[in-house]
């Protein structure tokens, strides 16, 4: 994070990511400014007590100056790399420079103040961004370190990462899930509470998704990976988030911003105090000594550290209740969104189609539709014809099955003809009216007719999330605008927007389309666009925030969105929205702050009310402030969906 203070040494100080956070009496970075101030406090406590003592002068002079070298070692060397690899006028740079000031005037116990406050601002900064990222790596600690592996009908325990696409692997109860994978057999309930933030155990079974770090709750299984051991869903989080550690937002780079002018024209401040003060007053020890203090002061540390300390802390923050956030651009832009579109299947339906209605004509039972449509799906590709199978209570054997595409299929069931499709390729007959209005509420209708009768209809459609209108009302409670996009028909799109409490609905769009709209969308506001497939990549892209329904999605989703939800609730999104809003709030209250602090030290500077010693004191207490102030940003108490964090 070079936006900090000390950004020239700290890239030359970055740790294996790996490491996590280290224990304090283990971590050189923090033990170096602690060396320095506990020197400096001996020199202080000598100094104090020393009396008219030359050796004990002596003794805390000493101290001082071991206290200075020590605090310098942490910073001098890498702002004096940047300089002359780079030319980088730096914020260490000013350090740098009042210190080797202060030691030519002779205020020895000064600058060692100066190295040992700075030094000590830096340590805790970088351990407050240890903190943040400590939970992000600790995801991997989900994976086992071992897995099950079945051959031949034997289990073999083998390294989790040795696992390939293809396996078949065994997880027993109460044990986590190598890897991700499609159940091949038995039936069990999940928990991935620690994955996707849902608090309910899923009841899966054969052919149900299952993803890596998952708990087997109840009955053993096995998976075929569908992932390899070292490239699954968790470390597609752990990456992203790491992605999100190593991008900077808008503000974040601020200080940068600041720096580049800052650095240079405090100096030629210094230099107009220094020079101008030693000639009107012929007293250039105290405007020298001035011209240093406005070097300290107009320091923007804890503006440098204010930003990004908020920004790791919240997004890390936001990763323990499923919100990946790929940059800290994104997080901050999160936060300002005035509009929020969703795409309509996956993303506010479960892009599960089911059945929902069976109708049946006189004399037939409602039982025997569904059965006899089933015994012909089950020899069916099409995408309702699951759902039909899945309905039916009991499927019948059927023969001399035919499929027409795009039509329906025809077969033999129990000595009977019969036919299952759609109302173009079977006259709905006496059912015509109940076909129109269950057409008229979106569903899809395949109708069945018996030895060319028709004899009942099926309504199929995919369903609204159970959560979708308390998120979308959450969302409207926060004063956001929703709207849907969808490539689906009108009709259908209007009954879920509808249902979900969503007015304005744009239907029938192509991919190219729905960017369109979102470009026109974030000409008027910021927009954020919420979707799950290839097809809504485009507008993911192109709106302010681009927010992709789970990491196991569209890969093309994935990568073009800003922001992915781990899980599919979509009470998630309003929770963090708010979560955005407070971590905004938080940078904006360190940037006033932080520049509040500058405004009033330079002129105090200036005219010398303030010395060396007490503005060194004042910055770094204030960097330790803004870090305290931006790491609440990493607090986050369990609440309801749209509740305040």
């Amino acid at each position: 994070m070079t936006a900090a203070c000390g950004c020239d040494h700290r890239e030359e100080q970055a740790g294996d990511p790996e490491s996590g956070e280290r224990a304090w009496w283990r971590d050189r970075a923090l033990l170096v400014p602690l060396a320095s101030g506990a020197f400096f406090l001996t020199g202080l406590v000598t100094e104090t007590t020393a009396g008219e003592s030359t050796a004990a002068g002596n003794t805390s002079h000493a101290m001082f100056w071991i206290g200075l070298l020590l605090g310098a070692y942490t910073f001098v060397p890498g702002a004096l790399r940047s300089l002359f690899t780079r030319g980088k006028l730096g914020i260490s740079l000013l350090m740098t420079i009042s210190a080797a000031g202060a030691i030519a005037l002779g205020f020895i116990e000064e600058a060692a103040a100066l190295a040992f406050l700075y030094s000590i601002a830096e340590a805790l900064e970088d351990r407050a961004m240890d903190k943040a990222r400590s939970g992000l790596r600790s995801l991997l600690k989900l994976v086992p370190e071992t897995a099950m592996l079945v051959q031949d009908g034997e289990t073999l325990e083998v390294a989790a990462a040795s696992i390939t696409v293809g396996d078949t692997f065994l997880v027993l109860p109460g044990k986590r899930v190598a890897t991700d994978g499609t159940i091949s057999s038995g039936s069990s309930s999940v928990d991935a509470s620690a994955i996707t933030g849902e608090s309910m155990p899923v009841d899966v079974s054969v052919g149900d998704q299952v993803a890596a770090g998952s708990i087997n709750a109840s009955g053993p299984l096995e998976l075929v990976a569908t992932a390899n051991g070292t490239d699954n869903s968790i470390t597609t989080l752990v990456n992203l988030v790491e992605q999100a550690q190593r991008e900077r937002g808008r503000r974040a780079r601020l200080a940068d911003r600041i720096a580049r002018p800052l650095v240079p024209g405090v100096m030629i401040l210094a230099a107009l105090v220094g020079t101008l003060g030693s000639l009107i007053t012929g007293d250039p020890l105290i405007w020298v000594t001035r011209a240093l203090v406005v070097l300290v002061a107009a320091s923007p540390c804890a503006l440098a550290i204010a930003v990004p300390v908020t920004v790791v802390s919240a997004i890390g923050a936001a990763s323990r209740f499923g919100v990946i956030v790929k940059s800290g651009a994104a997080f901050e832009q999160l936060g300002s969104l005035r509009r929020i579109a969703f795409d309509k299947t996956g993303t506010l339906t479960r892009n599960q189609p089911s059945v929902v209605t069976v109708l049946a004509g006189e004399g037939v039972d409602h039982e025997r539709v569904i059965e006899w449509a089933a015994a012909l799906e089950q020899f069916s590709t099409h995408p309702l014809a699951a759902a039909i199978t899945a309905a039916a209570p009991s499927t019948p054997p059927a023969s001399d099955v035919t499929e027409q595409p795009g039509e329906g299929i025809a077969g033999v069931v129990a000595g009977q003809s019969i036919a299952a499709g759609s109302p173009r390729w079977i006259a709905p007959g006496e059912l015509a009216a109940q076909v129109t209005a269950m057409e008229a509420e979106g569903q899809t209708c395949v109708l069945v007719a018996r030895d060319g009768e028709t004899v009942g209809v099926i309504g199929i459609r995919d369903e609204l999330r159970p959560e979708a209108p308390t998120a979308v009302a959450s969302l409207q409670d926060q004063g956001l605008e929703v709207i849907m996009l969808t490539g689906d028909n009108a009709r259908t799109a209007n009954v879920l927007a509808g249902a979900a409490g969503i007015t304005d609905v744009r239907a029938e769009l192509r991919p190219e389309d729905k960017a369109a709209e979102i470009s026109a969308s974030v000409a008027q506001r910021p927009t954020g666009m919420i979707g799950d497939g290839i097809n809504d990549a485009p507008a993911l892209a192109t709106a302010t925030v681009g927010i992709a329904m789970g990491v196991t999605g569209a890969d093309a989703a994935i990568e073009s969105a800003d922001v992915a939800l781990t899980g599919n609730d979509l009470r998630i999104i309003p929770r963090a929205l708010n979560h955005a809003r407070r971590g905004r709030a938080i940078m904006n209250q360190n940037i006033v702050l932080s520049l509040a602090i500058v405004t009033c030290l330079v002129p105090l500077a200036v005219t010398g009310v303030l010395g060396l010693a007490a503005v060194v004191l004042v910055h770094e207490v204030a960097e330790v402030v803004v870090i305290a102030n931006g790491l609440r940003a990493a607090h986050v108490r369990r609440s309801q969906a749209g509740s305040d964090l």
